[in-house]
């Protein structure tokens, strides 16, 4: 039996399911995507993923969960993996449609984007993904509704000078 060095989980994060291929990499770095399953976006979906991935997987190497920044859709998964003390690295959407293009994959599916991300998550040195501190979500939060408050803004502004331009306003 090979020796394994990594083992990662790529997962293309939707709204509502979770689509998964399983990867691993060996001593002589052949690099193999051998399993497929789609979980629902849920936490019961999150709990059958992670006995689903620890049948599929060796226990002698680490498991790395690695997945798109989707929108807020990969913030619960993250958030639940990081609880049950698994490694999860959480990749820009750019990076890994850049490295699908050198895979040479004519049409990109839920099923061949969980199999680029989980290959991105074996050739490329990762980072561990550490949930942000309270306040950086507070933050983030705030600034999203100041973005949106700005808009309605700019957009009532708009109309109402559009109204007093109106050659039929009063």
């Amino acid at each position: 039996m090979k020796v394994l060095l990594k083992q990662t989980v790529g997962i293309d994060v939707a709204q509502n399911e979770l689509v998964v291929s399983l990867g691993r990499m060996d001593e002589q770095i052949n690099v193999e995507v051998y399993a497929y399953k789609v979980f629902p976006n849920t936490k019961k979906g999150f709990s059958s993923l992670v006995l689903w991935v620890n049948k599929q997987t060796s226990t002698t190497t680490e498991v790395r969960y690695v997945m798109e920044a989707t929108g807020v859709y990969h913030e619960s998964l993250a958030y639940y993996l990081c609880s049950i003390k698994k490694q999860v690295s959480i990749v820009l959407p750019n990076k890994i449609s850049n490295f699908a293009r050198t895979l040479d994959i004519k049409t990109i599916t839920d099923k061949s984007a969980s199999q680029a991300i989980s290959r991105f998550g074996l050739e490329r040195q990762l980072e561990v993904w550490q949930p942000p501190l309270k306040i950086f979500n507070d933050l983030r939060q705030l600034c999203r509704e100041r973005e949106q408050l700005t808009q309605e803004r700019t957009m009532l502004k708009n109309q109402l000078h559009a109204e007093r331009t109106s050659a039929t306003s009063s």
